[in-house]
């Protein structure tokens, strides 16, 4: 684990607040949902991602695929890949 330096104080509340610079970088934005997890001592925010999110859309449907590396791409979001990999690359795929 990559520690950042940054250091925050919990409020009266049990809250603490994201740094902009992390919320950046992790593309969370205002009401985003995180999901939280405890490993031993360790608490670990993660952007939550619900199941079978197509990663280009965002579409959860039955028809979603997972490849590799947990990539799940909807029909939709498999052909705006393709394209954009046409695209980019000058490929016919």
């Amino acid at each position: 684990m990559k520690s950042t330096g940054i250091v925050r104080k919990v409020d009266e509340l049990g809250r603490v607040v994201i740094p902009i610079e992390l919320r950046k970088v992790l593309a969370i934005k205002e009401k985003d949902p995180v999901e939280i997890f405890v490993n031993e001592d360790q608490i670990i925010l993660k952007k939550y991602t619900p199941y079978n999110q197509c990663v280009v859309t965002g579409e959860i449907t039955p028809q979603n695929k997972q490849y590799a590396n947990g990539i799940v791409l909807s029909p939709r979001g498999a052909e705006i890949l393709k394209h954009e990999i046409e695209f980019k690359y000058g490929i016919k795929a």
